[in-house]
């Protein structure tokens, strides 16, 4: 057992419902034209919220739940990590995609895995999917000038998954720390952090505004008279 990578998994999995309670409750606040890329975003944070679940089951009780940890894992780099960067661009332009659209896009990636799978380059594929995702992101923020703060935590966003996906891995060990414990707690930060940005980002239809408080509404515009 790896109880130190249970553990790490939970906090990561705590970090990703959060995520998805945050985007579930915030869904009302905006127009049916984004609907669609916000419940993309959900399913986004939701995968690699049921990975770091399973991994806790894996690590901390049944090694026999390797497979199903692998398969989400596979599902959180090749579908939900992809998803939150349309996504991110889909708000951040203000494009309203229609819902066959965002079935389109999800078929697609799902094609391509395959597609990669059966010629053996899923690494490479990975890879080059993971790097354009994250391109998306910090474009997402960067078209969001004068702004700062959206580019601000899209350039740390980025440079959080950099650091886990390429520089730390999830194999072996740094000192007497794994690799793959270091690996989530990069994460942890990420994906709350891209959260906050999403929920930033303009929409399409910008009707996602804070509700006044009728008293205010009142003092400030008088009796309304109808």
């Amino acid at each position: 057992m790896q109880y130190s990578t249970a553990f790490s998994d939970a906090i990561l999995a705590l970090a990703c419902a959060a995520c998805v309670w945050c985007i579930g409750r915030a869904r009302r606040h905006y127009g049916e034209s984004d609907q669609p890329a916000l419940f993309c975003a959900l399913l986004g944070f939701l995968v690699p919220a049921a990975a770091a679940a399973v991994g806790v089951v894996r690590y901390g009780f049944d090694p026999s739940w390797q497979a199903a940890h692998l398969w989400l894992s596979q599902a959180s780099s090749f579908l939900a990590l992809p998803l939150l960067g349309a996504a991110a661009l889909a708000l951040g332009r203000g494009w309203a995609w229609s819902r066959p659209n965002w079935g389109r896009i999800i078929l697609g990636l799902c094609a391509f895995f395959e597609l990669f799978r059966q010629m053996n380059q899923l690494e490479d594929y990975r890879l080059l999917l993971n790097l354009a995702t994250l391109l998306l992101i910090l474009y997402a923020g960067a078209v969001q000038w004068p702004a700062r703060a959206p580019a601000l935590v899209a350039g740390t966003v980025v440079g959080l998954f950099l650091l886990a996906g390429v520089a730390v891995g999830t194999d072996g060990f740094i000192g007497s720390i794994r690799r793959v414990d270091l690996f989530h707690a990069l994460l942890t930060p990420a994906y709350p952090l891209l959260a906050w940005l999403l929920l930033r980002l303009p929409g399409s239809a910008k009707t996602h505004q804070r509700r006044r408080k009728p008293g205010k509404d009142f003092v400030r515009s008088g009796p309304l008279i109808s």
